[in-house]
């Protein structure tokens, strides 16, 4: 079977910031040509440099190179030198520059069969909209953004999927967003990986979408680097930043998140409420379930009544999803995690893609493991996830 990547992105195009700029003016994104960024995401209100459109295509720029891809045994591609003058040149076209299958959701397929694979479900490269502190502009850009998702998917033929954002700190809207794009034909939906600073995803406020979500089987992913906006008083600043541990740590701010799915009440109240955890990997997951259930068991050796709800392990295994890549790790632990609770995912275009040799990786990533379970996680999850056929 061609594999299905769970987790791939789009490079938003200056559609998805139409009309912003007009309603909330120098707050809003925009796409512009700032200083030697060319095509760059920029919010003039914190200052005039931006997000390089083109750095979102890191991947797609690696067969239009003259420099051989160095890849180490079942791993991805290595990350490529930033001032490596061939890449430079490439950002420096901004999405001139880009293969047409990011621009054109009818274009999608070629880079698709270059890698080998069936279909891709679509997650953002703006990862910003999720932690923006103006909660209307937040909702304009999301549904600006579904819309334009909608029209790059639909394009594709079926091969493409998009998994329409959320803007869940305005409930209203976000119950109104879900509504309008489970009728649009949405698979699934994103919400972002840490809650609302004032409000987590226990309180009772986010009934209606869990309830919602529940009973249109619409799965909610939480990603990645897309997370709330958290006032300053709420953030921790560490003693010394070290990008190289901040970075190894990334599952930790997803963590907490999934406790307050686990382990009060959200998942207990609604039990066919899928979440997916993308782009976390899942190595740790088996480990870190131990240990919430330590927890939990902990939190209750001093109360009157012993904790009788279901056990971590088995909410997860009912209810949670998470994403891999090259991740021999969670392959070993599958069958702690759930071998039905995995599914593999390109990444492309982003730098830490396995594009475009996916089908060489999971060759030797999955070395010495059954046919069976492979296309499990390549494939048959992802499927039934989403019900698509």
């Amino acid at each position: 079977m061609k594999p299905i990547s769970a987790d791939s992105h789009v490079v938003e195009s200056p559609d998805v910031f139409l009309g912003l700029a007009d309603r909330f003016g120098d707050e809003a994104p925009r796409i512009m040509n700032v200083g030697d960024q060319v095509d760059a995401i920029v919010i003039p209100k914190y200052g005039m440099r931006g997000v390089s459109v083109a750095r979102m295509g890191m991947a797609a720029t690696r067969l239009a190179r003259n420099e051989p891809l160095e890849r180490r045994t079942g791993r991805k591609p290595e990350v490529a030198h930033m001032q490596d003058p061939e890449l430079v040149a490439l950002f420096n076209k901004g999405y001139a520059g880009m293969r047409k299958g990011l621009l054109d959701g009818a274009h999608r397929y070629e880079d698709q069969d270059v890698d080998g694979l069936a279909a891709e479900f679509l997650y953002p490269g703006y990862f910003g909209m999720f932690g923006m502190k103006n909660v209307p502009l937040l909702v304009a850009l999301q549904k600006n953004y579904n819309d334009w998702l909608h029209n790059y998917a639909t394009a594709s033929n079926g091969r493409l999927y998009g998994l329409a954002a959320l803007p869940i700190q305005d409930i209203d809207s976000a119950v109104i967003e879900l509504k309008r794009v489970i009728r649009l034909g949405f698979r699934g939906g994103m919400i972002p990986c840490t809650s609302p600073s004032d409000r987590p995803y226990f309180d009772l406020a986010y009934e209606p979408i869990w309830s919602l979500a529940e009973e249109a089987n619409f799965p909610l992913s939480m990603h990645v680097g897309c997370a709330a906006y958290r006032p300053r008083e709420f953030r921790t600043k560490p003693v010394h930043r070290d990008g190289i541990a901040d970075y190894a740590a990334t599952q930790s701010t997803v963590q907490r998140t999934i406790v307050e799915f686990m382990c009060r009440g959200v998942c207990e109240r609604h039990p066919r409420l899928k979440i997916v955890v993308a782009e976390f990997n899942a190595g740790w997951i088996a480990h870190w379930l131990d240990r919430v259930d330590q927890g939990l068991q902990r939190e209750y050796r001093n109360k009157s009544e012993p904790y009788t709800g279901a056990s971590p392990h088995e909410i997860w295994k009912r209810q949670f999803f998470a994403t891999i890549e090259d991740d021999r790790p969670a392959l070993a632990t599958r069958n702690l995690i759930g071998l039905d609770n995995l599914m593999w995912g390109s990444d492309y275009p982003h730098t830490d893609s396995t594009w475009p040799c996916s089908l060489d990786v999971l060759d030797e990533l999955f070395e010495g493991i059954a046919d069976s379970d492979r296309n499990k996680i390549t494939y048959e999850n992802v499927q039934h996830l989403y019900d698509i056929h």
